[in-house]
């Protein structure tokens, strides 16, 4: 968890308005998330930080690319992002008022810092599209076409689709009749 130290902002010492910060996310980044959904990428963060009296709000522009595995062939291809999402800080003087929401996180009035890992690195992964395939399957330097040649010959062909589509069940013939 060192390397993500740098994704700490002390933000006791900095004057009221507007700051601005940039990080570079890389492959260090994603090793130090046991889980992650991305092994690997090139990122750049640019924040903008607006501390105010009792808030900050954090802008997140990150954008890039990131490596992600394809649900077809099993390669991994590159998928660019650009990322804008917005975080609000409220520093809380009592310990037991609310707990963080998703757009509202709480800081002790005792906190002299606050990591942005944890933010970009969630941040980065809700860009993870839920099927991942490359836009021209097949037709890219990095599609893997001996796996993608080899679900096409397990594919079942057209007369496959037909016979089984044939072959029906008697009980379902018997309601057919009733329903006429």
């Amino acid at each position: 968890m060192k390397s993500l130290q740098q994704y700490s902002i002390p933000f006791t010492g900095l004057k009221l308005g507007v700051h601005h910060f940039e990080f570079e996310v890389d492959d260090a980044f994603f090793n130090e998330f046991e889980y992650s959904l991305v092994k690997s990428g090139c990122l750049s963060v640019e924040l903008e930080l607006d501390k105010q009296e009792t808030m900050m709000i954090l802008h997140f522009h990150i954008s890039g690319e990131m490596k992600l595995g394809c649900d077809v062939c099993l390669a991994d291809y590159p998928y660019s992002v650009e990322i804008k999402e917005r975080q609000i800080v409220k520093l809380n003087g009592n310990e037991d008022l609310e707990d963080d929401t998703e757009e509202i996180m709480m800081l002790k009035r005792n906190e002299t810092e606050i990591n942005v890992a944890t933010l970009i690195y969630e941040f980065i992964n809700l860009a993870v599209p839920y099927i991942n395939r490359c836009n021209d399957e097949g037709n890219t330097e990095w599609c893997d076409l001996e796996m993608i040649a080899k679900l096409q010959q397990l594919a079942p062909g057209p007369k496959e689709v037909e016979e089984e589509e044939e072959i029906a069940d008697p009980r379902w013939e018997a309601l057919k009749k009733i329903k006429k």
